[in-house]
């Protein structure tokens, strides 16, 4: 399965420009714990960067640094890990293992953000796919039960 069939298409982006404590109020208000810093280019928004929610505990508030005057440009996670939408959910997953990464931008054959995909959406998609193993299991036996059973 590729990233594209499973990644939230419902992305929370913003500027490099915009203060850490507006960026904070978007997470809560859209109750996500990362935001796709993105620049706006003719086609579309192509992802520079990633903060996350732990970012702005750690770099920020424990160094109590006033969160309105930084910027996002100034504490994002540069170059971030990426994922097409084409490419493989396992490969993805163990390019985020390698990384220890928890989510990534999915952008298009462009480079153009469409979405984000959380280790949630890995976890949903593996529960799914052993539902289905789950059901062959059992629809195997029945049909075994079935066909050798004497009548």
């Amino acid at each position: 399965m590729n990233v594209g069939n499973i990644c939230n298409r419902k992305v929370i982006f913003a500027d490099v420009g915009i203060n850490l404590l507006d960026a904070s109020k978007l997470m809560r208000e859209h109750h996500v714990g990362s935001i796709i810093v993105t620049q706006r280019e003719t086609g579309g928004d192509r992802p520079l960067g990633i903060i996350t929610d732990r970012d702005l505990v750690v770099e920020v508030m424990a160094e109590e640094i006033e969160p309105q005057n930084v910027t996002l440009k100034d504490a994002m996670t540069r170059h971030p890990l990426i994922a097409y939408e084409s490419d493989d959910c396992y490969e993805v997953l163990e390019r985020m293992r390698e990384k220890g990464v928890r989510r990534i931008p999915v952008v298009n054959s462009e480079g153009f953000l469409v979405g984000v995909l959380a280790i949630d959406d890995i976890l949903r998609m593996m529960f799914h796919e052993m539902g289905n193993l789950v059901s062959l299991v059992k629809k195997e036996y029945e049909t075994e039960v079935r066909l050798r059973t004497a009548v």
